[in-house]
């Protein structure tokens, strides 16, 4: 499966008063934060720790679902979110699935990555560092094309 792909999302112009990218939200910024060193955790550890890598990066794909539902305002998720204060397994998948309606098949292919290696990567250790290595790419793309578009890059 090729998951370059084209993508459906087609970014709005938003008015700012900064020149050059637009300041994030905080929330937005934590989770973008988090998304960015939980990958480079992860990587970190593909040839040592396959099962500590493949939980990171399970965590990098949470944290630009979350800053992506944020984003795009994906709001009848965040309203659960919000009433419950915190995020569950459900969540995550409805907004996968709705962000997936604007940027395209990929990013539920992505998803479905992550989620394997949360499910035999981490909780099962049946992921060695090769396993966890092809389905790295997938976990990037997530990470960076989620950066893109909050950053304004894309």
């Amino acid at each position: 499966m090729n998951i370059v792909g084209t993508s459906k999302y087609v970014p709005q112009k938003k008015e700012t008063p900064t020149v050059g990218h637009p300041t994030l939200n905080p929330e937005i910024k934590k989770h973008l934060d988090l998304a960015l060193s939980f990958l480079e955790e992860g990587k970190s550890f593909v040839e040592k720790n396959p099962v500590q890598a493949s939980e990171k990066l399970y965590k990098a794909a949470v944290e630009s679902v979350k800053l992506l539902a944020l984003y795009l305002g994906v709001s009848d998720v965040l309203a659960q979110v919000r009433q419950r204060n915190r995020w569950t397994v459900t969540d995550l998948e409805k907004a996968v699935e709705a962000i997936s309606q604007k940027l395209g098949d990929w990013f539920m292919a992505s998803w479905d990555t992550a989620w394997a290696l949360h499910v035999w990567g981490f909780h099962e250790a049946k992921f060695d560092s090769e396993a966890v290595k092809i389905r790295l790419p997938y976990i990037e793309k997530i990470v960076e094309e989620a950066k893109k578009i909050v950053s304004g890059e894309e």
